[in-house]
């Protein structure tokens, strides 16, 4: 049987406990339907103190997620774009999802390479232009 919650990697599900759901009045045109239903989506996860993270996961997250995090240390996610509460509801979980998986991706290890000879030869190449059309400005020698 699967886990209950939000699957984001082979291993890594958010428990459905640690996530928080409210709903509100959308806002914007929509006429009579959007003043008396609530169909807009807030979802609320807190990473810092999260069971579906490791350390080294949490850590980095909240470094790349830095400005996402609200003063409480939560992943904040409105949404209002569909009239319908369970489309929203849909919208806003697969949204943290993908920030979730964004945020634990392992950066990849930059590999050292060297220039080609015929770069470095082309760079050679445009100084020496460069210095000869400085030398062409220059007032001629008394010589």
């Amino acid at each position: 049987m699967e886990p209950k919650g939000l699957s984001v990697e082979n291993g890594v599900v958010i428990p459905e406990a640690e996530l928080r759901e409210s709903s509100s009045r959308s806002g914007g045109p929509g006429g009579q339907h959007v003043n008396k239903v609530s169909t807009r989506i807030t979802l609320r996860w807190a990473p810092k103190i999260s069971s579906a993270l490791s350390e080294v996961q949490i850590s980095r997250l909240v470094e790349v997620l830095g400005s996402r995090l609200s003063k409480q240390g939560e992943i904040v996610i409105h949404v209002d774009g569909s009239r319908s509460q369970s489309q929203n509801r849909q919208v806003a979980r697969e949204r943290l999802v993908e920030i979730v998986r964004e945020g634990i991706k392992a950066p990849t290890q930059r590999k050292k390479t060297r220039p080609t000879k015929a770069s470095r030869l082309r760079r050679l190449d445009a100084k020496q232009r460069r210095s000869d059309i400085k030398k062409a400005r220059r007032p001629p020698s008394e010589e």
